[in-house]
């Protein structure tokens, strides 16, 4: 059996409910989790809820959402829990129908690496070598320091930077603390300018709080 065929077994039985079944599936997703939690690598990450700002409701079952915060000693609190543990994790298993189709499509198809400039293959998720965390990771910090465009909102607490400004391009969105930058997410959009509009239009009602994006917890 291939791993795509793993990773589809993985995840119908994630969306069953079986969280125990669903990770024997795929051996490398809690080797690769375990990995993470000893380099301490989840503390790059910011916080994130599962419930899909576009579905308006949760993209993984709760069983499986615990099961991944149990293996990476994360604390969460449903539906919040450690982005990168949820959204490069997580959304392996997800099979939730989206507009933009399923969340793992960002890691197993090639727009995402390419926009990152990279080969097809970098964000394979069960490859030999850095985990994918730590390879996503590494993408969009680069990103960060050199965007070719970036947009910064609440008074510079969030922070979108792209790959380009215009046409295909990788996203990075991250939160700014006191202790540092730590990454919401990353994914590839078609239309780099008009992500641009949207957020230089984007006029909240006087007094509103911000609403963070793309499920970022706040």
């Amino acid at each position: 059996m291939n791993e795509i065929r793993r990773l589809d077994a993985g995840a119908a039985t994630a969306a069953r409910g079986d969280a125990g079944q669903a990770f024997d599936a795929v051996p490398w997703l809690s080797r690769s989790i375990a990995q993470d939690a000893a380099s301490g690598r989840f503390a790059r990450w910011s916080r994130s809820t599962i419930v899909d700002e576009n579905v308006g409701a949760p993209v993984l079952d709760r069983a499986v959402f615990d099961r991944l915060h149990d293996l990476a000693g994360e604390p969460s609190a449903w539906p919040v829990g450690n982005a990168g543990l949820l959204h490069v994790y997580g959304y392996l298993l997800s099979l939730a129908p989206t507009p933009y189709g399923l969340k793992r499509e960002r890691w197993l198809g090639p727009e995402l690496a390419r926009a990152f400039g990279l080969a097809d293959d970098a964000f394979a998720p069960w490859a030999d070598g850095p985990t994918l965390l730590e390879r996503v990771a590494d993408a969009a910090t680069s990103l960060l320091r050199s965007p070719a465009a970036a947009r910064s909102e609440a008074g510079g607490e969030y922070l979108t930077v792209l790959s380009a400004s215009t046409g295909a391009a990788a996203l990075v969105y991250a939160r700014v603390t006191d202790d540092g930058i730590r990454l919401v997410t990353t994914f590839p959009v078609a239309d780099a300018a008009a992500v641009l509009t949207a957020i230089d239009t984007a006029s909240p009602a006087p007094g509103a709080p911000y609403r963070p994006r793309w499920n970022a917890a706040p």
